[in-house]
């Protein structure tokens, strides 16, 4: 083969080619192999592979000893430099065109093959196990992450377990509780009304179904309350208070309690304590929820105490008892929502588990604190109220210290309330028994009533009566029209037909909401059910105008 004939062989293939002679002399190379160099033809054909090759000589001359003497082809390696800075080790394979003789040297084709550095192969290796210990990691965090969301998951379905049976709980204790005054009340009432009893029977089982009712109704006003402080819309008439007027006004209203199972309640108040600022009201719900539930948990004999005193800055209000006392386990959940140390059907305490909910969030919104402590069950419980003490010269005065909250039970007698005669009025009430109620107290303060059952009924004695109606008592939640639209179709009447009558909202929707609502619909006065006959004979004397006429 001549080096013509080699390189129209080799000139298509993109493998770097060379023909040299067994001593090494360079006799053609492809264009592959020029381009490596840079080189041009005739340049090469004047070098010889010691040349162009960093190998030493001998490892040279042995590689083509070997393709010279084998007609195999002959695996081996060499490094060529292209630039003094740059060196590449190359795969050869060695092949003998024309075996060597006598009368001709040897010609040998070689091909070359980059071949990778020992650098070169650790680096790639190192890659491959970065990327594998990559893939580790991510199918690691993966699973890391699976069992985390695991673990979420059957908490999260733990919790909505625990939620749903505190759930059921609940239902089945406000049923209980809802139920059982209602059994008294029913029972007493079918009573009376199919049997003859004397007097004094008479008087025992009124106050009975008077106590029963206002213990639902008690129960009604704790949901209400808790209802607007997870709402966030209980509103607090603040002003400055006198701590020791407001302790002694909730004591007096718990003393009959703490009487019928003689209890002492004793207490140790510091008049210099004070004042405070705040919502008499919701202060005194605070003191009266607290003492009330220290004389339920407190046996026969037991001791109760109040105390009040200043440090610093705060004053603490301490109501401690001889009572049952606290489980260490419970203490920390004594004052969530819902939550009783015991909500078996065979627990000896009723209630809603509310009160103390309703003392913290009442004292929070105050700016104070409140918290548990006892030693044990059966060794008494102590509830500490801190509030903040105001700075101020001297103290409102007056009887707003004294009023008492409606769930507490204060009640004004119905024989002292202000006469109404001469007065017509409208009652709208699309339930039968509750009209009547309404009717006959209004008529036993001297009145006329009209009852009327829907809004259509109304608009029809507005404007079909001769005389005029001077004061109108309607319910809000009504079949086919509610007392929003009538006191609007009312508005909407001539004057001599009763358009500006006065009007009263007399209803079951008692939230914060439902007050405004009526009072901007044009209402001047909302009273919530169920509503004590003498504060409903007292606001339509008042807005008849009759309030200086009262007994």
């Amino acid at each position: 083969m001549t080096p013509e004939q080699f390189l129209e062989f080799a000139r298509p293939l993109p493998e770097p080619m060379l023909l040299v002679t067994g001593q090494g002399q360079i006799l053609a190379a492809n264009p592959a192999f020029t381009r490596l160099f840079g080189l041009d033809q005739q340049p090469l054909q004047a070098k010889t592979l010691f040349e162009i090759a960093t190998d030493s000589a001998e490892k040279i001359k042995q590689y083509l000893r070997a393709c010279s003497g084998s007609r195999d082809l002959v695996l081996g390696s060499l490094t060529f430099s292209f630039h003094p800075e740059k060196t590449c080790v190359y795969r050869c394979e060695g092949a003998v065109i024309r075996p060597w003789s006598p009368e001709s040297p040897a010609l040998i084709s070689l091909r070359l093959k980059p071949q990778e550095s020992a650098s070169r192969r650790f680096t790639l290796l190192n890659q491959k196990i970065n990327e594998l210990a990559k893939e580790i990691r991510q199918r690691k965090r993966a699973e890391e992450e699976r069992a985390q969301l695991l673990i979420q998951e059957q908490q999260a379905r733990a919790e909505a377990e625990r939620l749903n049976r505190l759930k059921d709980e609940f239902l089945s204790t406000i049923s209980h509780e809802l139920r059982t005054p209602l059994n008294a009340i029913l029972g007493w009432a079918q009573i009376l009304r199919t049997s003859k009893v004397d007097e004094v029977r008479m008087h025992r089982v009124l106050e009975t179904i008077e106590r029963n009712a206002r213990s639902q109704a008690q129960l009604v006003e704790d949901l209400l309350d808790i209802s607007r402080i997870i709402a966030g819309k209980i509103r607090l008439n603040v002003q400055t208070i006198v701590p020791v007027s407001m302790i002694e006004a909730a004591i007096e209203t718990v003393q009959p309690a703490a009487d019928a199972k003689h209890i002492r309640l004793q207490s140790v108040l510091d008049p210099a304590a004070g004042p405070v600022l705040g919502d008499s009201e919701r202060l005194q719900q605070i003191v009266w929820n607290l003492l009330s539930n220290a004389i339920k948990f407190t046996p026969k004999g037991g001791r109760v105490q109040v105390c009040l005193q200043r440090i610093n800055s705060h004053i603490e209000i301490i109501v401690s008892d001889t009572g049952q006392g606290i489980s260490p386990d419970f203490l920390p959940y004594v004052f969530d929502r819902f939550r009783q140390a015991d909500g078996s059907i065979t627990r000896s305490f009723g209630g809603l588990g509310l009160g103390l909910a309703i003392v913290r969030q009442l004292v929070e919104l105050h700016g104070g604190t409140v918290h548990a402590e006892s030693p044990g069950e059966g060794q008494g419980a102590t509830f500490t109220v801190k509030l903040p003490v105001i700075a101020v010269g001297a103290t409102s005065s007056g009887s707003d210290s004294d009023r008492v909250h409606p769930a507490v039970g204060g009640t004004v007698e119905f024989g002292s309330s202000p006469r109404l005669d001469g007065l017509r009025l409208l009652i709208v009430d699309d339930d039968a028994d509750m009209r009547e109620l309404l009717a006959y107290t209004l008529e036993a303060c001297g009145a006329e009533v009209i009852a009327a059952a829907s809004a259509a009924e109304a608009i029809a004695i507005l404007t079909a009566s001769a005389a005029s109606i001077h004061l109108l008592i309607s319910d809000i939640g009504m079949p086919d029209e509610d007392g929003y639209r009538l006191l609007r179709r009312i508005r909407a009447l001539p004057t001599e037909q009763g358009g500006r009558i006065p009007a009263v909202a007399l209803t079951a929707y008692a939230r914060t909401q439902d007050r405004t609502a009526a009072l901007l619909a044009g209402f001047q006065s909302h009273l919530a059910k169920p509503v004590e006959p003498a504060e409903l004979v007292a606001v339509v004397a008042n807005l008849a105008g009759r309030i200086e006429g009262a007994s």
